[in-house]
């Protein structure tokens, strides 16, 4: 099997075009892959055990990283957590855009009004980033990262990873190391840090450790996805909160971590082996999986620490909706697409 990079953060909302809006003024998140209003009757496991209505978005930045899948419960109230979230927290803490130039994006967010968590700091590894919270209280981390698909005019690119807080590393690295490859150590260090205490709870005691991939990934996306980072955070001095608890898949925040992938049936043997069977498989109701737009097959697994993280083998995507152009990715191979074609993705654009 191989995983060929990071293709969407989910993000659960309350209103969905007032976030779709937000994200396309100030995150450039402005390439419309799919809208789809939908049941999701795959999902039971993580739904309570029932089908739940839906709007979904996946969102773009041609700058190139992961996009955002928008989501937002239509059959129900979105349930919103009940506390503020503190660094550690169980789950999904943080996600992580990439910028050329961290120090433009944050005098633009500034000027914008955004909430920003501090000021421009750097890493453990000494790299330029900063933290801020959008609209619905997420958590986002822009950091320095000189990789660029095609320049656009925004400040920052698409998705470059998450930080997601974990109960014990070494088992959660059983996930983001021996099934997602994230294999390279970038460091693992210990202690209280100045970069995390603009953040919410981050005056804490931690673990930290930041992983990246040692392969260059080579699936038809790849080029646009580009390389990706997780960083984990074990708090060491509180006891953390599960950030879904007694709430469910799709209620607002950050929701899921999707990748890219090709040979799923491989996969479902490995994740199986390893001791993180699918929770939900589409391969086995259904040939694909169609929203409308866009096809494929997917996937979940769930981390130790209760993290969601979704596997998506895409079968046809649109590239002109308006002449009905396609493309069957069945039809080729696993290597990446000419660039011309991924930029075919501009007239997608929404403004």
């Amino acid at each position: 099997m191989k995983i060929n990079g990071i293709q969407q953060l989910g993000v659960g909302v309350e209103d969905i075009d007032e976030a779709f809006k937000w994200y396309r003024k100030h995150f450039s998140m402005d390439i419309l892959m799919f809208d789809s209003e939908e049941v999701a009757e795959l999902m039971l496991p993580h739904t309570e055990g029932k089908s739940r209505a839906r709007h979904a978005i996946l969102a773009l930045n041609l700058e190139g990283g992961g996009g955002f899948e928008i989501w937002k419960h239509t059959g129900k109230k979105p349930e919103t957590i009940g506390f503020e979230l503190q660094l550690g927290d169980l789950g999904i803490n943080i996600g992580v855009l990439k910028s050329t130039n961290v120090d433009a994006a944050f005098k633009t967010y500034k000027e914008s009004g955004l909430n920003l968590l501090g000021n421009v700091s750097l890493t453990p590894s000494g790299v330029k980033h900063f933290y801020l919270k959008d609209i619905y209280e997420n958590i986002w981390e822009v950091r320095e990262f000189s990789e660029v698909f095609k320049k656009q005019k925004g400040v920052n690119g698409g998705v470059f990873g998450t930080l997601i807080g974990v109960k014990n590393i070494e088992e959660s690295l059983k996930v983001y190391r021996d099934i997602l490859g994230y294999d390279v150590v970038v460091y693992d260090e210990t202690g209280t840090f100045d970069d995390f205490k603009g953040i919410p709870g981050g005056s804490k005691e931690f673990r930290r450790v930041l992983l990246r991939h040692s392969d260059v990934k080579d699936g038809a996306f790849s080029t646009l996805f580009g390389k990706s980072e997780i960083e984990l955070v074990q708090v060491l001095n509180r006891e953390p909160k599960e950030i879904y608890k007694d709430r469910i898949w799709g209620d607002p925040g950050f929701i899921h971590l999707c990748f890219d992938i090709n040979e799923m049936d491989s996969l479902r043997e490995k994740v199986r082996q390893i001791g993180f069977p699918f929770t939900v498989d589409s391969a086995k109701a259904m040939d694909t999986f169609d929203m409308g737009e866009a096809a494929g097959n997917f996937s979940y697994i769930q981390a130790p620490e209760g993290t969601l993280i979704e596997f998506v083998e895409t079968h046809k995507i649109p590239l002109v909706k308006r002449i009905g152009w396609y493309i069957d990715l069945r039809k080729r191979g696993t290597h990446p697409l000419p660039n011309w074609i991924l930029k075919m993705f501009r007239f997608m654009r929404v403004k």
